[in-house]
């Protein structure tokens, strides 16, 4: 079980330093930094909730980031100001974008298909 935390961990820093050199890389197109947020908060939920069925984890994932982009519709000023900070402008957004939501499917989708294909969990209930 311990190595498969470490997994989740190994795969949800990949993802967060993937994500921010995306975002500092000018070749690399927008949406790819979005569909690597959605397997971050994917890895995230699996390291904290391990012992839960990997559907779960998808689920909650697709919630978080759908949550994450609609509270970007919602403009008032001390959630403006958070914004405009580093890391509150790589967790919140800045803006709301149709598109983001299909690149968070995709990418909690993309990060479920890999943990069911490498990642064999000791409990039986993991799909």
């Amino acid at each position: 079980m311990k190595n498969n935390r470490l997994y989740y961990l190994s795969a949800l820093t990949i993802a967060l330093i993937l994500g921010i050199l995306s975002r500092k890389i000018n070749d690399i197109p927008l949406f790819f930094g979005d569909v690597l947020y959605a397997v971050l908060i994917y890895f995230g939920f699996r390291f904290l909730i391990m012992d839960s069925k990997k559907s779960t984890s998808l689920l909650l994932s697709l919630l978080f980031c759908f949550s994450i982009e609609i509270l970007q519709l919602v403009q008032i000023d001390w959630l403006i100001a958070i914004r405009k900070t580093t890391l509150g402008y790589y967790i919140l957004g800045e803006g709301f974008l149709w598109s983001d939501l299909l690149c968070y499917i995709m990418g909690t989708f993309m990060a479920f298909q890999i943990d069911k294909k490498l990642i064999k969990t000791q409990n039986l209930n993991t799909l």
